[in-house]
């Protein structure tokens, strides 16, 4: 008689795209996922799936048995995990990936405000200007600026960011302000690191559209918390996010330059594998961090696109 809990077992590893992912967000050894499902084979008297050092391929019959119940072994589990989760509080390991400077957005004492109201979750942060890849690296929910998210990802937006370009007083009283966007390219801009020709490319959004300028400097780096230093330090032009810069200007550290010009709404997402099997201590996180994202003002609220 085939055992449900295997089947179930056998659709997750599907999902999962390995033995050893499945296991994890199971809790189970990989070798005892691995053993329930050649003993599902066995009940079935078919091969599902072979198996490589690399990747997992269905059979015919493994291909069959995954199409034909995963929707209701989805379904069943839903419903058993939103009935056992129905008063039980958020725990577990959650991994999440964002952009090095993600917690510029979201403060450190309000990740700390999250954890000490759930004492039962592990937060592990994997913070990199590299796109991550949630399935091989086991993410189970990642920060996305722009667009392009990928179809097999769940996207739930959080609102928009917004570019402008600053400079401290000091650096153009020494070298003026630039009139138009292409006046930038004989100024020293501060930007991410670039290609050996030295050059980034910045496109600014303006009232007689868009404009593609090439710019340089002698001072790059992959954090827009250093280059807000630089720019506070006269190095140079930057284009960072207004929400990052607002407090420079009113205090009169930072001026704006060109102020018509700019990045204009950029959406920002919260990703995730899948809707219907998040777990709760995932679940909890992102609505907590959604709040506190939009209350510190970090980004503008969806509510701002007009």
């Amino acid at each position: 008689m085939v055992d449900l809990n295997d089947v179930a077992l056998f659709i997750n590893v599907v999902k999962a795209g390995s033995f050893a992912e499945a296991a994890r967000r199971l809790g189970l050894p990989a070798n005892t996922a691995s053993r329930r499902v050649q003993a599902l084979e066995q009940d079935l008297g078919a091969r599902l799936m072979q198996r490589s050092t690399r990747r997992l391929v269905l059979t015919d019959a493994g291909q069959r048995l995954f199409s034909q119940s995963a929707a209701q072994i989805e379904s069943v589990t839903q419903s058993a995990q939103e009935i056992s989760e129905g008063n039980a509080n958020p725990c577990g390991k959650v991994r999440v990936a964002a952009p090095a400077d993600f917690f510029l957005i979201l403060p450190i004492d309000r990740v700390n405000e999250f954890l000490m109201a759930n004492p039962r979750v592990r937060l592990e942060f994997i913070l990199s200007d590299n796109r991550a890849d949630l399935l091989a690296e086991g993410i189970d929910v990642a920060l996305r600026i722009g667009k392009g998210i990928e179809p097999n990802l769940v996207a739930r937006q959080i609102g928009w960011i917004s570019g402008g370009l600053v400079a401290s007083p000091a650096y153009l009283d020494a070298h003026g302000m630039p009139k138009s966007p292409s006046d930038l390219s004989d100024h020293d801009c501060i930007a991410i690191p670039t290609n050996l020709s030295g050059y980034t490319t910045w496109r600014l959004e303006g009232p007689d559209g868009e404009h593609e300028v090439a710019v340089r400097g002698r001072f790059h780096v992959n954090s827009v918390q250093s280059q807000i230093y630089a720019t506070l330090g006269g190095c140079g032009i930057a284009l960072l996010p207004v929400a990052t810069t607002l407090e420079h200007l009113e205090a009169g550290r930072l001026v704006r330059v060109l102020p018509e010009y700019g990045i204009h709404r950029v959406g920002v997402y919260f990703v995730f594998l899948d809707r219907r099997q998040l777990p709760r201590a995932v679940s909890a996180f992102i609505d907590f961090a959604m709040t506190k994202i939009l209350d510190a003002k970090s980004i503008e609220p969806l509510a701002s696109a007009g």
